[in-house]
């Protein structure tokens, strides 16, 4: 956890903003890692970020100045991932995606953020939309970013998008193990195969690190006790499908909570989830859209454009 901590401090000192980076603890004694940005900014709505699987905070550095240039942005690392705790989740679906929204919600309650602007990616995008059937009145806003889980699995193969090449080595070298468990097995040649793996990861963030921070960073992520991970494959059938899909319940979201899906052009994810929600929700507000350039880290892939993008949406809430 201490070398986490060294490259982590490392990404966040890339930050020109005032930051408090801090553990917020829980009342069932967990402890979630959360850095606020401009906390002084208390006139508009927060914003909140809800990293994917196998990330946690600094994976968001190249939005975090510009998305708190107006407004608070706060970001934590999920229950399970990252430097916050790694408590045991139920081993069912729906009880390991429970504990994961409640985590939220305890962490807003202990925050004392009345309501929020709500981002997540990928995982983080699941777990984003579980959390507003269940809390709707605390998010003004709900943006999805190439959330996973969302479709039902095509029962004709031929339907069936084809992942990229690294998530198909990782699947085939582990089975029935831990989705990421050939990381903690390479012990100190992680990183190496981090950058191996994710070559693309390192040119995201070019422009910030020259070096292997990132590789460094997602790898030590990953390297601790796989709890978060265990409960993500409790949540999966195999690595593209929720065993409880999403699209199935985003109807039960209240009507008047807006919802703006973005996903990268090029992503393996199925982008024609965004017109199947609109379908489900014919009375409320779902806008969705493609940023050009950009696979699934749509973040990271076009930084700039992303940030614009998001700000845009926060400015139509407040």
């Amino acid at each position: 956890m201490s070398q986490l901590k060294n490259v982590e401090a490392r990404i966040l000192q890339c930050l020109q903003n005032k930051f408090l980076a801090r553990y917020i603890s829980l009342p069932n004694q967990n402890k979630i890692w959360t850095v606020t940005v401009s906390p002084e900014q208390k006139d508009r709505t927060p914003l909140v970020m809800v990293h994917g699987f196998g990330g946690g905070v600094g994976l968001w550095i190249l939005n975090m100045d510009s998305l708190s240039a107006r407004r608070t942005l706060h970001t934590f690392d999920l229950l399970g991932f990252g430097r916050s705790s790694r408590p045991t989740f139920p081993r069912d679906p729906e009880g390991a995606e429970d504990e994961f929204v409640t985590s939220i919600e305890t962490w807003r309650e202990t925050m004392g953020i009345p309501n929020m602007i709500l981002l997540g990616h990928s995982l983080g995008g699941f777990l984003a939309t579980s959390y507003s059937i269940k809390y709707p009145e605390r998010v003004k806003h709900l943006i999805l970013v190439d959330p996973w889980g969302f479709p039902l699995r095509p029962t004709d193969p031929s339907e069936i998008r084809a992942p990229p090449t690294w998530v198909k080595a990782v699947a085939s070298v582990l089975g029935r193990s831990n989705p990421l468990a050939v990381l903690r097995v390479a012990g100190p040649w992680g990183p190496g195969l981090v950058q191996r793996f994710r070559p693309d990861f390192k040119r995201k963030f070019a422009d910030f690190f020259e070096d292997d921070t990132i590789s460094e960073y997602i790898y030590h992520c990953n390297a601790q006790n796989p709890s978060g991970e265990t409960a993500f494959k409790a949540m999966m059938e195999s690595f593209g499908w929720a065993r409880r899909p999403m699209l199935e319940r985003i109807h039960l979201i209240r009507k008047d909570v807006p919802i703006t899906m973005i996903y990268g052009a090029n992503t393996w994810i199925d982008t024609s989830t965004g017109k199947k929600v609109k379908l489900q929700r014919p009375d409320s507000y779902v806008r969705d859209l493609e940023i050009e350039g950009a696979s699934h880290h749509v973040y990271a892939d076009q930084p700039h454009i992303f940030n614009a993008v998001v700000e845009e949406i926060c400015s139509s809430v407040d």
